[in-house]
């Protein structure tokens, strides 16, 4: 496997199985002298880990982060930075069980035809969703160094299955948001709706059954003029980064999809001139135009789809015998993951638009030296 590397400057590369030792990163191109809260890496991890709620997994990680290079006397070196998880929890025997038969909309069948029989399949390996603990790690340097320039990225549940939250958000108070997300298991802002989500994925859990979501991340105080034409533009470069997260659909910015149903005159969005700043009426380009940031929030949603592991009956194929079977999987899965991956998507914004911001020529000034 050669892609498991994200980034020209600030560069993250991942590492480890879901069944394996370890989880972790590699984060290159830190600046030196910057100080960082481990204990703030800490907290977003505890929002990614498996055993939150009733409405997730019963596998039960710790999840602590371990920082073995690249920061001394909490300040980075400008070295390195190795950042990793041990996986304690692991039950790999309905994998051994079940190995013979293709899982529906898992990587068995195609992961095989990459790499014959070698890649690991317990718990999906290198293809599971817990190999974005190691995401949310870097993501939580990124973070830190952003917020220090005001940067700040929130992304929360819009919907889950047909209960969406349909309100728009003005989220530069972002302490306040913060505390009303995490006031929901299913990290949406709307109490009455979070109610409706909870029970909507108790109900599929019982049928022993998945169900998916729409996730909603908007980035304030980012600058105008950060990003490129064509194959650097900041949508195109945002688009990788959250598609490399493993049940993400699809994506879209600002008005996204809504836009093939507009006018132009509906469409764009006005230029004004307001408090010193020129600024947009509005925002349906999502705070991106020509792949280059306006200054205007950058606002996209993306589509989570249900989780593959369910325990209904279902057609598959039987690899040694090459006979079309049905068969019910068992196994301790998520029921739906949409709240889990919040801080993944924030983690990935958050190294995409750092080392956007350092390809174009921004050097964090070392605090506290």
């Amino acid at each position: 496997m050669v892609d498991n590397t994200l980034g020209r400057i600030f560069k993250i590369t991942s590492f480890g199985e879901s069944h394996g030792q370890l989880i972790g990163i590699i984060v290159d191109g830190t600046p030196a002298g910057i100080e960082l809260n481990v204990q703030l890496i800490q907290r977003e991890l505890d929002m990614r880990k498996p055993g939150q709620s009733s409405l997730t997994t019963s596998r039960m990680e710790e999840d602590k982060v371990k920082i073995v290079s690249g920061i001394f006397n909490k300040k980075t070196t400008g070295a390195p930075i190795c950042l990793f998880i041990e996986n304690k929890d692991i039950d790999s025997s309905k994998y051994e069980e079940f190995r013979k038969f293709l899982r529906p909309s898992h990587i068995d069948f195609t992961a095989s035809k990459k790499y014959g029989n070698y890649y690991d399949y317990r718990g999906s390996g290198r293809f599971s969703g817990r190999i974005t603990a190691g995401f949310v790690m870097a993501g939580a340097i990124a973070k830190q160094i952003l917020k220090k320039y005001n940067i700040t990225i929130f992304a929360y549940t819009k919907s889950i299955g047909n209960i969406e939250d349909e309100k728009e958000y003005d989220v530069s108070n972002y302490k306040q948001f913060l505390e009303l997300r995490e006031r929901s298991l299913v990290r949406t802002l709307d109490q009455e709706k979070s109610r409706l989500m909870e029970a909507l994925v108790n109900e599929v859990k019982d049928h022993k059954d998945s169900i998916g979501g729409l996730i909603k991340c908007i980035v304030n105080g980012f600058p105008a003029g950060k990003g490129g034409p064509i194959f650097n533009s900041i949508e195109s470069n945002i688009s990788k980064a959250i598609f490399s997260i493993p049940a993400i659909k699809g994506i879209e910015f600002g008005a996204g999809f809504k836009a093939s149903n507009m006018k132009g005159s509906e469409h764009n969005d006005p230029w004004i001139f307001k408090d010193g700043e020129i600024k947009t009426l509005k925002n349906d380009s999502g705070g991106i135009i020509g792949g280059i940031s306006t200054g205007m929030p950058i606002e996209f949603t993306v589509s989570v789809k249900p989780p593959a592991s369910i325990g209904i009956l279902q057609k598959t194929v039987n690899i040694e015998s090459m006979e079309n079977v049905e068969i019910e999987f068992s196994g301790r899965h998520d029921p739906c993951i949409v709240p889990r991956v919040i801080p993944v998507v924030e983690a990935m914004t958050s190294v995409v638009l750092l080392d956007c911001l350092l390809i174009n020529g921004f050097v964090p000034r070392v605090f506290d030296p």
